[in-house]
This record gives structure tokens, sequence and C-alpha cells, in this order.
């Protein structure tokens, strides 16, 4: 199969976001000490969710972010002042609303996962999730400036923010099925 030369670029910026996630998480979980984020040997199951929630609290406020950009490109355009059940929005907010689409979807996959390790990892491990968040946060900012590139301008932020997402649920997944 031969790619076009949009996709060579998206595997491209793919590869680097790649490369970044394996390094960042590779580092943190080698190097950052827990104590750094005040995790402490056997914390319960409740306090390892309440650090997840404050940890996420950045993911959210990225979202609200996306729906403030998009409320005040709609108040600011006549054409999309009506809201999105008036009309499609006007060019003037697309790009907005898509960011914001987007954002929302990984929001509900990245927070889903951070919930479901806080309840298999270890509480050292747990270093792992503000590593997730920052690749995640770094990741939604390239992706919203690189969206009216295209495709090409927006492949690494979307990597950058799906591949922690995948690396959870699969990190998940093998510690429950090897009984955590």
């Amino acid at each position: 199969m031969t790619l076009s030369t949009d996709q060579q670029s998206i595997v491209r910026a793919s590869a680097v976001a790649v490369a970044v996630c394996a390094m960042a998480i590779a580092g943190s979980w080698l190097w950052v000490p827990p104590h750094l984020f005040g995790l402490v040997a056997d914390l319960p199951v409740a306090e390892r969710l309440a650090f997840v929630l404050r940890a996420d609290l950045l993911v959210f406020l990225w979202l609200v972010a996306c729906v403030q950009a998009v409320a005040s490109g709609r108040f600011r355009s006549a054409a999309d002042i009506g809201g999105s059940a008036r009309s499609e929005p006007s060019p003037k907010i697309a790009v907005k609303c898509a960011v914001l689409q987007n954002s929302l979807e990984q929001t509900v996959l990245v927070v889903g996962s951070h919930l479901v390790l806080a309840t298999v990892l270890r509480s050292s491990e747990m270093v792992l999730i503000p590593t997730f968040v920052a690749l995640f946060v770094v990741g939604r900012v390239a992706f919203a400036l690189g969206y009216a590139r295209g495709r090409t301008g927006r492949a690494f932020g979307m990597a950058l923010t799906g591949v922690p997402i995948f690396a959870g649920y699969s990190l998940a997944v093998v510690l429950l099925a090897t009984g955590r």
C-alpha cells in the first residue's frame, strides 16, 4: 500500500508523538519519586481515586477553556449566536467547535483510563497519572493549534493525546488479567 503525502506526514508526526510519550512515561516510571506527588506506600483505593480526580483538574480545565472558546465565538458572531440547533457553525467557530467535540471525547476516555488505573496501580506507580495528564494537556494544545492546518497539522497533538490513553487502558487490562 502506498501512502499519500498527507498519510506520510501523519505517520511521521504520530511517530514523533509516540517517541515523546514513551520517553515521558518511561522517565516518570523510572525517575520520578512518588513522594514528589505526596504518594505514600499502600494508599487505599479511595485516596488513589482522589489523587486522580485532583490530577485530572487540568484535563477538565482544558475542556472548560474549549467550551468558553466556543461560547465566546458564538457571542461574537451574528451567524453563530443562535447556537448549534439553529445552523451549522460558521467558519469563524467551526475549528473551535471541532476542537471542543474532540476534546470532550478525549476527556471521557482519559478520565476513564485514569480512574481504572487508580484501582489497579500501586501507590508508587501512580506517578504515571500526572505524566498522562501532562501529555494530555500538551497534546490537546498541539491539536488545537494544528487543527486549522488540517489532517497533518493535528496529527502530532492527536497522537500525543491518544497514546497515553491507549497505554493506560492497555496497562489496566494487563494488570487486571494478572490478578491485580
